[in-house]
Parts: structure tokens; sequence; C-alpha cells
């Protein structure tokens, strides 16, 4: 007996899912649905396995959730949380493939009141550092413009570093770099880093200081909140730059440095000038400096034109005056020599040395003499006195 089964429209002899499939889609919908997200809830039946993974239930008054927590993630937060505990988690709506179950894949786990007393002593070193006019803006000190050496406090091992050195080579390669390696998170980040500042100011030629490291979760920030670290970044003898965390990440150190970055990419772009805007700012001034040069010589060339202008009226006008006393002069001169004199039909008599005979007694009797008329001269002797 053929047995048959009919469904609406549809019969067992349509297409039909497999269980792997039904959990395969219902995998991809889900993770692809959701972004990781906060929650908060009670930890209950939390057991670690022999793997490294965490395995433990999520509740409130009305549900739950199983919730995994991957070896790589349960080693960074550390011990697990006993059951009772109210926490805050980060998870990751999924399903459980083989066993076709919903779970939240979990990648932090932080106890409501550790956070409650993160945020107490947050407020704390925030007001002491206020107090002590640490955020004032008056103490701000500027950028130097053309910083040749900057020292840069990071972890070697971290993204921001990477980004830091690419930018800086790009825009100024001349620049040297002084990395100053320092844990940024976890045990010893605190000492690490106010060890690290303190060495900046006993470096030589240092002119610019950059605290920073890469994004990361609250916790992951803490040590930028210390108040040892943030009063050891005040008392850095040079600028400093904070880049720490993304660009909605605000920080203590953001708060007491000269500068805050929105990105360890973005302190270097404050950090260092671009060759290229320099190098167009000289071509600018170079214009400047040559129309300026240019202008200053036609306008001395123009009071030279206008003073030799003046120098040749002045001499025409004084040559011209003392030729007009020249021939004055002459007139004069010429009016009193006794040469006009014979015009008027006298005559000069000269001896034979050249001397004119004035007296009687020049002339002796039997020598010659000359006159001198108007026209020429006559020989003449003197015959009686």
């Amino acid at each position: 007996m053929a047995l048959s089964f009919q469904f609406g429209s549809l019969s067992p002899t349509d297409e039909v899912w497999s269980v792997s499939q039904l959990t395969a889609s219902a995998k991809r919908l889900v993770e692809g649905e959701f972004v990781p997200v906060w929650i908060r809830g009670e930890v209950v039946q939390c057991k670690a396995w022999p793997s490294g993974h965490w395995y433990f239930s999520l509740r409130d008054r009305t549900s739950q959730v199983r919730c995994c927590m991957w070896k790589r993630d349960a080693e960074r937060a550390g011990v697990p949380p006993r059951d009772g505990t109210e926490v805050f988690v980060l998870g990751k709506p999924a399903i459980y493939e083989a066993k076709g179950e919903f779970q939240l894949n979990v990648s932090r786990v932080i106890p409501t009141a550790a956070v409650g007393a993160a945020q107490r002593e947050l407020e704390r070193v925030k007001a002491a550092l206020h107090g002590d006019g640490l955020f004032d803006p008056a103490r701000k000190r500027r950028i130097p413009e053309l910083a040749c050496t900057i020292a840069v406090v990071t972890s070697t091992a971290g993204a921001a570093l990477r980004d830091i050195l690419t930018v800086a080579r790009k825009r100024w390669p001349c620049c040297r770099v002084l990395v100053i390696d320092a844990r940024v998170q976890g045990g010893g980040a605190v000492d690490g880093l106010v060890s690290a500042l303190w060495l900046v100011n006993r470096l030589a030629g240092v002119e610019l200081c950059i605290l920073g490291r890469g994004g990361g979760d609250r916790e992951d920030l803490a040590a930028f909140n210390n108040e040892a670290v943030c009063r050891a970044l005040a008392q850095v003898r040079v600028p400093t730059i904070s880049a720490v965390g993304h660009e909605t990440d605000i920080s203590l150190t953001d708060l007491v440095a000269d500068v805050r970055a929105a990105t360890p990419s973005a302190a270097a772009e404050l950090a260092v000038a671009d060759r290229r805007e320099v190098l167009r700012q000289l071509d600018e001034v170079a214009a400047r400096l040559a129309a300026g040069l240019t202008g200053h010589t036609r306008l001395a060339a123009e009071r030279l034109a206008r003073t030799a202008d003046r120098l040749h009226g002045g001499v025409t006008s004084a040559l011209r005056r003392d030729r007009h006393h020249v021939v004055r002069l002459a007139a004069q001169l010429d009016a009193l020599s006794p040469l006009r004199i014979l015009d008027r039909g006298y005559a000069v008599p000269v001896g034979p040395d050249g001397r004119v005979l004035k007296r009687r007694a020049e002339f002796v009797a039997g020598e010659p003499f000359r006159l001198r008329l108007a026209d020429g001269e006559v020989p003449a002797r003197v015959e009686d006195r």
C-alpha cells in the first residue's frame, strides 16, 4: 500500500531540505543579521573545558541564552565568572549547527560591579586632574611646524606604530622618529607608559612626543585613563599629541596632551610637515620676493631717472648762469681794454723791449720805437725830444 502526503500544493516529491541545510541556512540568516552587542545578565552553569573554551548560560528574570567563549577570548578574560555573577557580555548571536541550537558567541565578559568601580575611579581621576589644571587650554603648547625629531611612545607590536611611520615617511622623509616601546594594555602597561614618558625627557633633540595606540575596548584603553600616566604625560618637556584608540574613543590622556588626534595616522599628519606643501609655500615666497625686488628695482630706476633729469636741468641752468656772467665780465673787460681806445684814433708807443712808453724821458733821440694802432703797428724814430 503506497503512502502519500499532501500539504497544500506541496508534496514530498518537491524539493526537501536536509537538517544540515536547515541549520546552515538558519546560521547564515542569524549571523548575517546581527552584529556584536552588549548584553546584561546573570551567569549560570559556567564551566571551563579542558579545551580552554567556556560554556555558560546568561539569564534574566524571564529568559536565558546559551553562551560560548572560545579559548582565545577566554584566556584574555582570565578567571571564569562564578555562577550568579551579574555581568556585561559582548557577544554575537549565532547558530551551533551540530545541534541546531541558538547561542551567543561571547568575546568579552565584564562584571557589572567592576564596571561601576572603574567608572567611579575614572571620575575621581578626572576630577583630580581637572582640579590641578591639567585640562586647562591655557597650558596647551603649539605643535612645532617643522619638527625633525619625534619621540613615539607605543607598542612596537601594534598597528599604531606602522601607521605613524608610514605617514611620517610619506610626508617628511627627513624626519627622525625615536620609538620607545611600552605595553599599552594589560598588566604592567601603566608602569611601562610612565617609564617611557619619563625617558622622553632624557632624549636630546626631541621636539615633539606622540603617545598612541590603536583602537580597543574600554578595558583595553584603561592605562590611558590612569592618573600616573596622565601626570607623566603632563610633565613631558616638549609638546605632546595623544592618539589613543579610534576617532570616537576619548581617554584622559587626550584631555591632558597639548593636542588630541583622532587616530595614530592623524597624529603623524599633525606632527610632521607635508613636503609638497612646504615646497609650494617656498615657491610662493620666492615669487613674492622676485616681485618685490622687481618693484623696488623699477622704483629705484624711476627715482634715478628723475634725479638724472633734475641734475641735468640743474647743471644746464648753472652753466647758463655762468655763461651769462662770463659774457658780462668779458664785456666789462673789453670796455676797459686799452685796445678799445685805439679804435677811437689813439696810438700806443712801444719800445724795442716791448714796454709801453708812457713818459717823455723814456724816448731817446735817434732810437726806434713802434706805434700800435687799432689795425696794426707803424715803425717810428725819435728825432728830437
